[in-house]
């Protein structure tokens, strides 16, 4: 393992084998003396030199810079492992069978470490990895060495391909030159890919940052409504407390004086007892004329249901008047955790946009087509295909609408751009199937279109009522099912450029109303 890493050490980047004649650039950067000699003469053309690793820019031709201890280390490195150099090609010039160190794609020659030394030094004389042949290195039409690359064919070709044959006249480039462009456009690519895994990793952290903050402004706006719901209950719940207090005092009282007046009656009742034998009637009227019955009456409560109770009409009217000036401060309460009020958008429709199938109520708000034609003056505006439009756009802001659609099986509803096609029957007018409009579809199967790019979508249960919000500034169109709970369906974004409009297409038997 350490052998391999140490071989890996050893290796040139550009020829990829172990460093013959190495020398550095002033970056740092080692190469074969051929290697970099032949990339630089390709870069001479462009005037700015490079180093094929880093990158780093020289403005003149740099020079180079013999490194005798890595080339010592390099040939320590072969002699000590022979088995790794034998490549089953053999040097072109030894008598007797020598391991090859390079092939020259010019000369259709290998060359030992002796016979390397010898070889042409010119950048036509390119040099490889030892190879058995060089077949797939030919053009299979002329039999010449492949030397050009044709970007407009993506081929790599020879030269007589180029003067005379099928790339005749075409741009086409050295080998050496398109491996550095294809090199730099994979690098690009990475980069490209690089910055967009950032950019997705950025946004996921921001999103993460927004939905705390928001689940913070929502746990404060929640605690402001029970704080406000604390105070009216402490004040409902006072005031039954003082009325339920006042109702036992008052009954305490009047208990008392019953008891009182029973006493008396208990008191008489004893006295006429004691008078229970006497028969001479003048002497038990005269002697117990303090006890007459016609004075027992009660005057203190006639009966119960008269008592005292809890005032339960003044009770709902603390609660009511509570909670009124409850919804009253709610307003306050969501706007202080930057929850502002959305209102609902008045969207009525454009008769002048109806086509002819489509009638329109009184008003405006409702939309049905039917099988009658209907006699209308000629509008530009109006559509030829079965669709109707908002009287009111919108080029800013954010805006919010809700239509019932719950007596259609079958409908298209959203947002268009003013110059959205009119004059044609053809489906690429309608909402969705363009690049000028964004629908929600409900026929046969429940999606989005735009720009006739369709996405499918689950709902759950069947949609009755759908809400559109429409953030113009951002770029967000999102559909709602309106329900309870509440159900996102999709937000699409996109760059308005244009007024849109709340737009709807009606199939046969569809109605379609916007809720106020």
């Amino acid at each position: 393992m350490a052998s391999a890493d140490l071989r890996d050490e050893l290796h040139c980047s550009i020829c990829l084998s172990l460093y013959t004649d190495p020398v550095s650039l002033r970056c740092g950067h080692f190469f074969c003396r051929s290697c970099i000699v032949s990339a630089l003469d390709a870069q001479e053309a462009a005037g700015v030199y490079s180093c094929p690793d880093c990158r780093a820019q020289y403005p003149e031709r740099p020079a180079l810079e013999k490194n005798r201890k890595l080339r010592n280390i390099v040939e320590r490195f072969s002699s000590t492992q022979p088995e790794m150099e034998e490549t089953g090609t053999f040097c072109t010039y030894c008598d007797s069978p020598a391991p090859a160190v390079r092939t020259c794609l010019q000369c259709e020659a290998s060359f030992c470490e002796k016979h390397l030394s010898r070889h042409s030094k010119s950048s036509e004389h390119r040099l490889m990895e030892p190879n058995v042949t060089l077949e797939g290195r030919k053009c299979s039409t002329h039999k010449e060495v492949l030397k050009y690359y044709c970007p407009i064919d993506k081929a790599c070709i020879c030269v007589s391909c180029w003067v005379a044959g099928d790339h005749k006249g075409h741009d086409v480039e050295p080998l050496n030159v398109a491996l550095e462009k294809k090199k730099e456009k994979m690098k690009s690519k990475r980069e490209e890919a690089e910055k967009k895994v950032q950019n997705l990793k950025d946004h996921a952290i921001e999103e993460q940052e927004k939905s705390s903050g928001l689940a913070g402004r929502v746990a404060l706006l929640f605690t402001d409504l029970r704080e406000k719901l604390g105070d009216l209950e402490e004040r409902i719940q006072g005031e039954i407390s003082r009325q339920k207090d006042q109702v036992s005092l008052s009954v305490s009282e009047m208990v008392k004086q019953v008891e009182l007046h029973m006493n008396k009656i208990t008191k008489d009742i004893n006295h006429l007892e004691g008078l229970y034998n006497i028969t001479d009637p003048l002497n038990f009227l005269q002697r117990g004329n303090t006890g007459d019955i016609s004075d027992w009456s009660c005057d203190v409560i006639s009966d119960v249901r008269d008592g005292p109770c809890v005032d339960r009409g003044l009770v709902s009217q603390i609660l009511h008047r509570g909670l009124g000036n409850f919804a009253d401060n709610l307003i306050e309460m969501k706007i202080k955790r930057q929850f502002p009020e959305l209102e609902k958008s008045d969207i009525l429709l454009d008769i002048d946009t109806a086509q002819n199938n489509i009638i329109i109520s009184k008003d405006l708000r409702s939309a049905s087509r039917t099988a009658t034609w209907k006699i209308r003056p000629i509008a530009p505006k109006r559509f030829k295909s079965c669709q109707v439009l908002s009287s009111r756009s919108f080029s800013s802001g954010r805006h919010y609408w809700e239509v019932d659609v719950s007596q259609a099986e079958k409908w298209i509803i959203g947002v268009a751009g003013e110059s959205l096609q009119r004059k044609v029957e053809g489906n690429e007018s309608y909402i969705g199937y363009n690049e000028k409009s964004w629908g929600l579809i409900s026929n046969e199967k429940f999606g989005f279109r735009h720009n006739m790019i369709y996405t499918e979508l689950v709902s759950g249960s069947p949609v009755r009522v759908v809400g559109i919000y429409l953030d113009y500034e951002a770029g967000r169109l999102s559909f709602y099912r309106v329900c309870v709970p509440i159900r996102h369906l999709h937000t699409v974004t996109a760059s308005f450029s244009e007024p849109l409009y709340a737009a709807f297409y009606l199939y046969e038997g569809c109605i379609l109303r916007i809720l106020e």
